[in-house]
């Protein structure tokens, strides 16, 4: 593995980490890195290819973790659909097992709150979603694309922030394994229950 390119990820996750994707520019990652602006442009391009980069070399391993267990909990289901129950495991399992730093955890919280993961979801990871997506709604199949589609969106919300922020309740004992039954039981839930939208719902109120 190149030793530069490794040391400009490392910098960038960092750097983007502390300050913010906006706020950290590629002069900031050189001195950080101990290289060169020509170095950066050989291995990445640009400073939105060079994000890309920082969240794929952990992302993307977790992405094959999670069709791999997907397609497995598939095949045991088989003839029948894996659960909802499964399919939100194979999909959540793999990004809270992931071996993470402090940094990439706030790398992940800035660009949660800087809005840049949908365009590199959009970018990176959209066949990933459709797979899981199918899945869903082969395991909810009279659930209409609109209703799946919000709680798709509002799972990714719920899975975001138990990894970003550590809760209250949770104690120095709290396993993993824990930690993920607890969240595959509430968003199974959510996605059980009727969508509960009411026309005349007056948002103002």
């Amino acid at each position: 593995m190149n030793e530069t390119r490794e040391k400009i990820l490392d910098a960038a996750e960092f750097l983007f980490g502390q300050s913010g994707y906006a706020a950290t520019s590629l002069r900031h990652i050189i001195a950080e890195a101990g290289v060169n602006l020509a170095a950066i442009h050989y291995h990445f391009g640009s400073k939105q290819d060079l994000l890309d980069q920082v969240i794929l070399r952990k992302v993307g391993k977790v992405n094959e973790s999670r069709l791999r267990m997907l397609e497995q909990f598939e095949a045991e289901a088989a003839p029948g659909t894996a659960s909802v129950e499964k399919v939100l495991e194979a999909f959540i399992a793999p990004a809270i097992l992931i071996e993470k730093s402090p940094e990439f955890i706030k790398l992940m919280g800035r660009v949660q709150t800087e809005g840049l993961m949908p365009d590199i979801a959009r970018r990176h990871f959209q066949p990933l979603m459709d797979r899981f997506f199918s899945a869903m709604r082969r395991a909810l199949p009279e659930m209409s694309q609109e209703e799946l589609a919000w709680k798709s969106h509002f799972t990714l919300g719920a899975m975001a922030y138990t990894l970003t922020v550590r809760p209250a309740a949770r104690t120095e004992e709290t396993s993993i394994a824990e930690i993920l039954k607890r969240l595959v039981s509430f968003l199974s839930g959510g996605f059980r229950a009727p969508a509960g939208v009411k026309k005349d719902i007056e948002v103002n109120r």
